[in-house]
């Protein structure tokens, strides 16, 4: 197939630059503009370079920034991947929308939004067809949007658990990377030496996000899930990956040998579909008593197109009723822009991209 042109909002930013990684010579997507605030217009990638790990293409070290403009966007461009802030992404997204766009977005504005899917196609890709119930959706417009960083990097071993065991209780404490405060990141004085016990809104999303995921799709809206959610944010002096530790309580009573098999074991929608995006492994777990750690997993995942796209735990053990667990997740890949190029896959597989 012809690949689908599209637009990268927030070009400028650490997860729009992660969106322009992940796209370099995607087999679906081809960039046909980058978009970001009036300030950058004009500026070429290389003079707003943020992201270090990757080499990019000249030809994407070269390209200029445009500011950003919906009609010229839907004029030219069938998809918009949104690495917006929140605050200015709700209008922006909308009107894009509204002029025959799909949006997907890592932003947080749609995401509670009973017609806006919250997705992570291992976790729930039914949930895709609440696009459906968008006024823009005939019109080839809708907004499918990624969940928090943190929230991502648990629910694919919440969706594996709960599908085997049955979720009761999930209490979880986050030692979450600077890069999720965007870049620079947080202030080296306020970070170096230290952590930082309070993430604004972190929890809240958290304990809302992951009900609303692993949550049942009723007809066109999701029924959320019931068990009991409680959330606890740090920030830690690391770069890339968010380290969570959870404590679980499950309806059945498993070995500590069946958790670990339910969770290497689980394989969802995107690895039957071949995504390109889409790890062969979702879940990878490590038996070593150290790990899982950010500077060793953070980047797993196989194909070469889907590393940073799985999600590693270790340290499985039991106590009484309790289980524990720490995972792993790569923040601004899995749990940002790999996270909506996955889901735009999805979609083009599932014939809503037209």
């Amino acid at each position: 197939m012809s690949r689908i042109k599209v637009a990268v909002l927030g070009a400028t930013g650490m997860i729009g630059q992660r969106f322009i990684q992940l796209l370099e010579g995607h087999p679906f997507f081809e960039i046909e503009g980058l978009y970001a605030s009036e300030r950058s217009d004009g500026k070429k990638v290389s003079e707003v370079l943020k992201v270090k790990d990757h080499r990019f293409d000249q030809e994407t070290l070269s390209s200029e920034i445009r500011q950003v403009d919906t009609e010229k966007i839907s004029d030219s461009c069938r998809v918009a991947f949104s690495g917006l802030p929140a605050g200015i992404a709700m209008g922006i997204e909308q009107s894009l929308a509204d002029r025959g766009v799909a949006v997907f977005s890592n932003a947080s504005s749609h995401r509670m939004r009973d017609d806006v899917p919250l997705l992570i196609p291992e976790v729930n890709p039914d949930h895709l067809e609440v696009i459906r119930s968008q006024p823009t959706y005939e019109r080839g417009g809708y907004i499918v949007t990624n969940a928090n960083c943190s929230t991502t990097g648990i629910a694919p071993p919440l969706k594996a658990l709960d599908d085997a065991f049955g979720l009761e209780m999930v209490c979880v404490s986050t030692y979450q990377a600077v890069s999720g405060a965007g870049y620079p990141g947080v202030p080296s004085l306020d970070i170096l030496g230290n952590i930082l016990p309070h993430i604004k809104g972190e929890e809240e999303k958290m304990e809302k996000e992951i009900q609303k995921m692993l949550g049942n799709l009723d007809g066109d809206r999701v029924r959320y899930a019931d068990f009991d959610m409680l959330a606890n944010c740090a920030r830690v002096p690391v770069v890339d990956g968010h380290l969570e530790s959870m404590t679980m309580t499950f309806r059945e009573s498993p070995e500590i040998e069946e958790v670990s098999s339910a969770l290497s074991e689980f394989r969802s929608e995107p690895q039957h579909l071949e995504l390109p995006s889409a790890p062969f492994q979702p879940i990878i777990v490590r038996e070593e008593a150290d790990r899982p750690q950010p500077l060793l997993d953070a980047y797993a995942g196989e194909p070469e197109r889907a590393r940073g796209m799985a999600v590693t735990v270790g340290r499985l053990r039991k106590k009484d009723r309790y289980y524990k667990v720490f995972a792993l997740s790569h923040n601004t890949l899995r749990g940002g822009a790999g996270g909506s190029v996955l889901n735009a896959e999805l979609a083009v597989e599932k014939g809503h991209l037209r």
